[in-house]
């Protein structure tokens, strides 16, 4: 069904375009032309200005021609570095970068993927509701792009994400939410020799707080950590400032929200009890999801692997992707796999046979959703 030359020759190309997170500008200009010419129209939102990143998010629409759920299908056109002049290679039924680089399948296999199931759908004129395919600035920076997407622009009823490293098979059922803290601690500086008695030490404070808090894995869903501790200027000064950057993830917004609250808490009453001043920064980062496997979006996913002879299997992550922002925007979106190989490093490589099976995913869900 899909032509796997010309899916395998747009991979390619595809990877020598430059793209290192916040230089996003030539392969957005490339992949609006694409979509263009491949009948969709397409705008570019403002998100790129929003970040200081080279270019915003692409929306580019296929008007249906049947009923069912309008969809969504996103990729994100950043990679990480080094890569600058990537020269892919074929052998062994795999793509590779020359060693000094990464290769970028991450995410322009998805990318190859959704293209190549456009072109299939609009050659074989099948059946499709209404497409909208969205491909992200900045998700490498910590998923900026999307965070700062226009949302106005977004028109889509159940989102697929192709942007996972298992096999085509995996669906990511659930996806945890995350908040950072920055919080800063002002205790009192005296000499620690002298007169130690006059000082309020942060540093004790903010012990004393995160010493309060439950930290690690929470239960199945949440996760917390304290990442950096910063502060003191001498071994004989009381320390008078510290900066503590914190984190908590969950996949249940109401756990991630409780166990914020805790941390936050446990900050500022322990600066209270010694006479510190506290300032929490809390600033909510992505939306955590949970999905049952009866769930629409994950029913539809399964059955179109079933189709293309492919076992569905179901994982959870505890990182963020795009498909977590779909979903706190209201789009029930799940992230799949599509088989790319040790990402973000020189050794990356692509299976040709999972970029394959992946284009077919993309066909075989539109065909799912045609009422």
């Amino acid at each position: 069904m899909i032509n796997q030359e010309r899916l395998l020759n747009e991979f390619l190309e595809l990877v020598q375009i430059d793209s290192e997170t916040k230089n996003e500008g030539n392969i957005a200009k490339v992949l609006t032309e694409k979509l263009t010419a491949l009948g969709l129209t397409v705008e570019q939102d403002d998100a790129g200005e929003k970040t200081g990143h080279g270019a915003g998010n692409l929306f580019a629409t296929l008007k249906g021609n049947a009923k069912g759920p309008r969809l969504l299908f996103s990729s994100h056109m950043d990679t990480v570095v080094p890569g600058i002049g990537v020269k892919p290679s074929v052998k062994d039924g795999y793509v590779y970068s020359d060693g000094t680089t990464i290769l970028g399948a991450d995410d322009k296999a998805g990318i190859s993927a959704i293209f190549e199931a456009l072109r299939v759908i609009q050659e074989q004129k099948l059946p499709h509701p209404d497409i909208q395919v969205v491909i992200t600035t900045g998700e490498e920076s910590g998923l900026v792009g999307s965070r700062h997407m226009d949302e106005s622009k977004l028109a889509a009823d159940l989102g697929f994400i192709l942007d996972s490293n298992g096999k085509v098979g995996e669906v990511i059922v659930a996806g945890a939410g995350q908040y950072r803290i920055y919080t800063k601690l002002y205790g009192k500086a005296a000499h620690a020799g002298v007169n130690p008695e006059d000082g309020v030490s942060a540093i004790t404070v903010a012990s004393k707080a995160i010493s309060r808090m439950p930290l690690g894995r929470l239960d199945e869903d949440t996760t917390a950590n304290v990442g950096r501790f910063e502060g003191g200027r001498a071994f004989n000064i009381v320390t008078d400032y510290v900066e503590v950057w914190s984190e908590a993830r969950s996949m249940v917004m109401d756990k991630l929200e409780a166990q914020v609250k805790k941390m936050s808490d446990a900050f500022e009453s322990a600066a209270a009890e010694m006479g510190a001043k506290c300032e929490n920064d809390v600033r909510f980062m992505y939306h955590g999801y949970k999905f049952s496997q009866d769930t629409p979006v994950v029913q539809k996913a399964a059955a179109a692997l079933k189709r293309i002879g492919r076992e569905p299997f179901y994982e959870k992550s505890g990182g963020g992707s795009d498909g977590n922002v779909f979903n706190g925007l209201g789009v029930p979106s799940v992230n799949l796999g599509i088989g790319y190989e040790e990402i973000h490093t020189t050794n990356e490589r692509m299976p040709i046979e999972e970029l394959n099976k992946a284009a077919e995913l993309v066909v075989a869900i539109v065909a799912e959703c045609v009422e």
